[in-house]
């Protein structure tokens, strides 16, 4: 974090997402990495000018991102903090809850690693070319800004399925098998079959794979504007050449975006056959609103509680009272009315208020869980929350006394009052017990040999949500992915390859042209790396910036030769298209003969 303080933003970031940031490998990227870099921002530009959203092009220079290099972590954030955000590395795909969170504190996560040449046009790894050129241009845009930083702070409380971390892994894995050219085609089958028949068995969908599915649907792959004329503007369209043309083509369904999109699952590995399309961008938020109005977070209840037992994580849940209990929930007793009347926690547990931490009542005092029951007491109207003084002291309910509370679920709590605590309201929320016996029926709850007994205070649940009310004070950690991206292991030749590039890229930034130097690797190129392409491509922009015409010629041969590769030709020609662009050529001829190797200036 040492180079990276300049940007306060980072200053605020909790301990436990801290774990996942890793310095930027900047010195591992090798000179071809450099140049897919160039040729992705090139061709992104000069297609993304004519139909990105009009934040995308003057956003690149508002965060820092320039055409020609990858950028670094500490540029970006110099830049970044003018508008409020901040940027950080990380290894590859990180868990959905906590790449919500760091959202929500206005930071990007940022995949160190970059596609590898082999899949130029589009990886389903997350890169550096996808995250900072795809998502951070647009949130130079205020009310996108906004929605985004919204977008986390809903998505981090968002109630995942035990099932929503195991589809996770495995898509965390595919992704990194599939970006390592080393990977036998037969293990990225098996990964990719592992995801189907995970997709196939998760159950009723989750409030975390909904709100997943309405990422994708707009931050990921979201168009903008009308179903006739929309523009791009998600980080996934954004960041591939390939996807982007696609997208805007007939073959692509485009769809009004509503709360729908978070029933519509998607598949990363393929191009999306449909998109979503938001008129603007407050209707974005709109709809972010929406679905936050049927999650737990806003509506707590038994519904609540029972999702954050099946989640089988931490989670949360608050009172009316305001006190909130985080632990793990493995336990919850209902009445006829499907109202919860009593709930339990198993292992550490802490209890807060507006999201601090009660004092004495951290994880290690409630280290073996927590048990309280819910509601009113039975046959008085007034909940315990609404008491006064005079009431709580007609009830029994005073320090000192001994007393015996029967609740309308059937819960009795016996036991002697020790203490209770209050909210800033004046509102008792926590009462403690010694001596104290909790049972249901016959079922012993609480046995008075365990201690004191600690009864939260509230009529119902309001709130339920992933994660902990404050995960500071709890120590809560992330322990990151087992698996890790997988570092590139470059043979001798790669590394001969890449030499070359390196000499080209010298050239090209010292602005000192070498002909004799250009033909030796042009013949080295063409002798031992007859496939390399992009290269090829880089020596022939130095060409013509430089006017030489016979290795010009000698390029060209080369350029033929390549596009007898089906596989690389649409490549080459998108690359001879930037290059027209740059030197202001065209690739017709006066007879109007299409030459895609052979650029002519135009008469001045």
């Amino acid at each position: 974090m040492k180079n990276l303080i300049t940007n306060k933003v980072l200053e605020k970031l909790p301990n436990h997402l801290r774990g996942f940031i890793l310095p930027q490998p900047y010195n591992d990227y090798t000179f071809q990495n450099q140049a897919v870099w160039r040729y992705v921002m090139q061709k992104n530009i000069a297609y993304l000018s004519k139909v990105a959203h009009d934040s995308y092009i003057g956003g690149l220079e508002k965060t820092g991102i320039s055409k020609d290099a990858i950028p670094r972590m500490e540029g970006m954030n110099r830049i970044l903090k003018d508008i409020g955000w901040a940027a950080v590395s990380v290894d590859g795909f990180i868990p959905p809850n906590a790449f919500m969170e760091f959202q929500a504190y206005n930071v990007l996560v940022i995949a160190a690693d970059i596609r590898t040449i082999d899949h130029i046009e589009y990886t389903p790894a997350p890169d550096i070319i996808h995250e900072a050129a795809g998502h951070a241009p647009i949130i130079a845009n205020p009310e996108y800004a906004e929605y985004l930083r919204r977008f986390g702070e809903i998505g981090a409380k968002a109630i995942s399925s035990a099932k929503d971390y195991e589809l996770y892994e495995a898509i965390r894995h595919l992704s990194i098998i599939k970006e390592d050219p080393n990977t036998a085609q037969k293990e990225i089958q098996i990964a990719e079959e592992l995801i189907a028949n995970i997709s196939k068995n998760m159950g009723k969908p989750s409030e975390m794979s909904k709100i997943r599915n309405m990422h994708w649907w707009t931050v990921e792959y979201g168009l903008i504007g009308t179903l006739q004329n929309p523009k791009i503007y998600g980080a996934g369209l954004l960041s591939s050449i390939g996807e982007s043309a696609w997208c805007m083509s007939d073959k692509v369904k485009k769809v009004a975006y509503s709360i729908d999109a978070s029933n519509i699952e998607f598949d990363i590995t393929k191009p999306q056959p449909q998109l979503f399309v938001t008129p603007n961008f407050a209707h974005l938020s709109l709809v972010l609103e929406e679905f936050a109005n049927t999650m737990a977070l806003r509506n707590g209840g038994l519904n609540g509680i029972q999702k954050l037992i099946n989640s089988k994580n931490l989670g949360t849940i608050e009172l009316s009272t305001g006190i909130q209990i985080s632990g793990k929930f493995i336990e919850v007793i209902s009445d006829a009315k499907a109202k919860p009347v009593y709930v339990k926690t198993l292992g550490p547990t802490a209890l807060a208020y507006k999201n601090k931490e009660l004092i004495g009542h951290d994880k290690e005092y409630h280290k073996d869980g927590f048990g309280s029951p819910i509601g009113k007491l039975k046959g008085i109207n007034l909940a315990i929350e609404n008491m006064s003084p005079t009431d709580l002291e007609a009830y029994g309910i005073c320090e000192g006394r001994r007393t015996c509370l029967t609740f309308e679920g059937e819960i009795t709590v016996e036991g002697e009052i020790i203490t209770g605590k209050r909210n800033l309201q004046g509102k008792i929320i926590l009462i403690s017990f010694k001596d104290c016996t909790v049972k249901k029926g016959e079922d012993i709850l609480f046995h008075p040999t365990w201690g004191i007994y600690d009864m939260a205070v509230g009529a119902k649940v309001i709130s339920a949500f992933s994660g902990l009310a404050d995960p500071n004070s709890y120590g809560l950690h992330y322990d990151p992915p087992k698996e890790k991206t997988h570092k590139l292991k470059y043979s001798n030749k790669d590394i001969q390859l890449d030499k070359l590039y390196g000499e080209v890229r010298r050239m090209r930034e010292a602005n000192k042209f070498n002909n004799d130097k250009l033909e030796e690797i042009l013949l080295t190129l063409n002798q031992d790396f007859p496939k390399d392409w992009l290269l090829v491509l880089e020596i022939y922009e130095l060409c013509q910036k430089n006017h030489a015409k016979v290795l010009l010629s000698n390029v060209k041969n080369s350029i033929v030769n390549l596009l007898k590769n089906k596989e690389i030709a649409h490549l080459l020609q998108d690359g001879l298209e930037i290059i027209k662009q740059i030197f202001g050529l065209k690739l017709r001829d006066s007879k109007g003969i299409y030459h895609p190797f052979c650029l002519y200036r135009h008469r001045s």
